[in-house]
């Protein structure tokens, strides 16, 4: 477990990384944001991954000047670990909570942010949720709960209408689905959702599959699968396990007609692309993405990707998110709690790169909040659906 040395440690790092020169005796004003990503454990890539795009954003509202209806107050940052787990999570939010913080971003995975934001709640402390998906994080009527992105029934509702449209565009040559995931409340309440959405389109779903996290061998449940031989395989998991199973597919030469993800943790990767081309091509997924044609979105893979990192959901969710934890602090006009929770509730924030227009939130979710449908087609990522962001014509099915 973290000490509460190693915390204040770690703030001051942060606070040191993020500092300006400073004319002789002038001091800013700061307000301390806690910024909780599982950064070791498991989840570690995706943590520090989301811990990048968080203190990306901080830069870049420092440097234009801070919170300026706070006299240019700058936002200080205090890291937290929750080390892959929802009961370290929670003890980091008492440490950010008696370090005087006014609002909370993270934590990544569904389970952990689930904690997060009760143990916020206690506190009245505005908790900005950056990824989990989950929905039960925003259905617990919690005041101080903030979910920028889509949640998990939207993104599997939209996932199956489309498959529905492309299956139907392509004469419906895909009738039977298998459904893998890992155990945990992101994979388990998102194969819930498909399966029972898919029968309804006429899917029939042959197993549902759930593995540990970790995994290190999917052997055996690809011999499964090329026993019950799905037309559709539907991977719900994070980044480690699917590109495993993926890759554990091409070795058993196991080829469905798709493979067609649902916020799949390596699908809309451009890591995994560049790392695994082969496996990878073709993949269809339904996931957290920016709007292609907006120039920021490059601009800003540009950056990361000059620092030799990949530019993927975690980095640009966590971004536009802090960004509307901002724009909050802004009309809030203090680091007052009450006040940035009202601004939260309140927001029409709309100066960002996600394909979700001015923000309204209706019980701590981002109504306008959408995945967008991507095929990974030469070694790159595209937009295939909707069409107001198509990149490139789908292809499906990938295999007759």
């Amino acid at each position: 477990m973290t000490t509460r040395r190693h915390f204040v440690s770690r703030t001051a790092a942060a606070a040191s990384a993020l500092a300006f020169p400073l004319i002789a005796g002038a001091q800013p004003k700061t307000v301390k944001i806690g910024v909780l990503h599982p950064v070791t454990g498991a989840l570690a890539y995706s943590g520090q991954q989301c811990r990048e795009g968080a203190l990306m954003a901080i830069e870049d509202i420092n440097k234009r000047g801070g919170i300026k209806s706070m006299g240019g107050a700058r936002i200080e940052a205090l890291l937290g670990d929750a080390q892959s787990t929802p009961q370290a999570g929670t003890a980091e939010v008492e440490k950010m909570n008696e370090a005087g913080v006014s609002a909370i971003l993270g934590a990544y995975a569904s389970a952990i942010c689930l904690a997060t934001t009760q143990a916020a709640a206690k506190y009245n402390l505005p908790h900005v949720v950056d990824v989990g998906v989950a929905d039960q994080i925003v259905e617990r009527g919690l005041k101080n709960t903030f979910r920028f992105g889509p949640g998990y029934k939207k993104c599997a509702e939209i996932a199956v209408a489309n498959l529905h449209v492309l299956n139907t565009a392509a004469g419906k040559p895909a009738k039977t689905v298998m459904i893998i995931h890992e155990e945990s409340l992101f994979g388990t309440g998102t194969a819930q959702l498909l399966a029972r959405e898919l029968p309804g389109y006429g899917y029939e779903v042959k197993e549902v599959v759930k593995h540990a996290n970790p995994t290190r061998d999917f052997n055996n449940i690809v011999l499964r699968m090329k026993a019950i031989n799905p037309d559709i395989v539907i991977p719900a998991n994070y980044y480690n396990e699917y590109a495993l199973l993926v890759r554990t597919m091409q070795q058993q030469k196991v080829t469905p007609k798709a493979i067609y993800s649902v916020l799949g943790g390596a699908a809309s990767s451009y890591k995994f692309v560049k790392e695994f081309p082969e496996a990878a091509n073709g993949i269809i997924d339904c996931n957290h993405w920016f709007n292609p044609k907006d120039k920021r979105s490059h601009e800003l893979r540009k950056r990361v990707e000059a620092k030799n990192l990949f530019f993927t959901y975690e980095i640009f969710n966590t971004y536009t998110a802090m960004m509307l934890l901002a724009d909050a602090l802004e009309r809030a006009k203090s680091g007052d709690r009450a006040a940035i929770t009202n601004a939260l509730e309140t927001s029409t924030f709309s100066d960002h790169f996600m394909p979700y227009g001015p923000t309204k939130f209706v019980n701590g979710q981002n109504t306008g909040a959408q995945p967008l449908m991507t095929q990974v087609l030469k070694n790159d990522i595209k937009v295939i659906v909707p069409r107001k962001y198509r990149e490139i014509d789908p292809v499906f099915p990938l295999r007759a």
